[in-house]
């Protein structure tokens, strides 16, 4: 791993996403401005903030910032396209030799970019933020907890447990990013499974300064699953695996059942363990079903090529630069 040096000052883009979060931009402006006050003879600064059709003033808010600073550039969407498809819109966007994401709500302290960016012109490629506390109830914790175990224990790569979208990563990792194919991402899984020279920095997430978070148990359980689907091939080998049990255990039902027959042949006819059967053999195949039309959808969708977004609006970026 080498250092990395620059014939002139890097331009770094710090990625936004954001959906109704006009409370929040004004604090995180200011403090992303100073960050770049303080840093300006280290790299420039760009701000591209994705909006994911909002319905407060949140793209009102990005363009007033706009018309005073031209390093904030925005899109926005025609519909609330998801928060990661948001993520991936703006890699696409990116100008930058390096680019920072980082949520609108500030429980990811900006500042830390300076850390970040030493670990980056000293050679990684990818910077994350593992979160050693946050600030929720036990319940929501545990509820994390346990998705990143099941993550973890299914997908063919491991994912740095505890480690959200706060990250920092070099060009090269953006471009092989962007070129990949899905409908669905799950970017922290991408970027594991990418390779590259990746470290993760412990940091304390502070409580939300306004607003409400976006992210219930259920965008949480579904953000899980296409973690799974995405990244293991596990589910389809669960489908062989199990059909491969229910048949030797039929077969020693049947052998067991003929021997009874055969040893007592006035053993009463019953229909119950027949039903039974029958249902549990239908269960198990529209379960095995349902798996693989998951995949399925997932490449029918890639097939189809539908667009990870669609921008309605732009600010201080040109038509010819827009990319979706």
């Amino acid at each position: 791993m080498r250092p990395r040096n620059f014939k002139e000052k890097p331009l770094i883009t710090i990625s936004i996403p954001v959906l109704n979060e006009e409370e929040s931009l004004p604090d995180l402006y200011s403090r992303l401005a100073a960050l770049a006050k303080k840093m300006h003879s280290q790299c420039d600064f760009e701000f591209l903030f994705s909006d994911n059709n909002s319905s407060d003033n949140t793209w009102e808010c990005i363009e007033t910032l706009g018309a005073s600073d031209s390093r904030v550039k925005g899109i926005r969407f025609s519909k609330d396209f998801g928060f990661q498809r948001s993520i991936l819109a703006n890699f696409i966007h990116a100008s930058g030799d390096a680019v920072m994401q980082i949520d609108a709500d500030l429980q990811d302290p900006p500042e830390m970019f300076q850390e970040f960016f030493q670990f980056w012109v000293n050679g990684y490629d990818v910077v994350y933020g593992i979160r050693a506390s946050r600030p929720e109830s036990w319940i929501l914790s545990n509820f994390r907890k346990i998705g990143y175990w099941v993550i973890n224990a299914m997908s063919e790569n491991s994912i740095p447990r505890n480690a959200g979208d706060f990250r920092l990563l070099d060009r090269k990792v953006i471009d092989t990013l962007v070129k990949i194919k899905t409908n669905d991402p799950y970017i922290r899984g991408m970027i594991s499974n990418l390779g590259f020279n990746q470290i993760g920095i412990s940091y304390d997430r502070m409580p939300r300064t306004s607003g409400v978070s976006k992210f219930n148990y259920l965008r949480l359980a579904k953000l899980g699953l296409s973690a799974i689907y995405n990244h293991s091939t596990i589910p389809l080998k669960l489908g062989t695996y199990l059909g491969a049990t229910i048949l030797v255990t039929t077969t020693i039902g049947s052998a067991y059942y003929l021997f009874l027959r055969l040893s007592q042949p006035n053993l009463p006819q019953g229909m119950a363990s027949l039903h039974i059967i029958v249902l549990f053999g239908i269960g198990t195949v529209s379960f095995l079903l349902g798996i693989i039309g998951e995949y399925l959808l997932r490449i029918y969708i890639i097939l189809r090529s539908e667009p990870v977004a669609i921008v309605e609006r732009s600010l201080n970026i040109s038509s010819n630069d827009l990319k979706l």
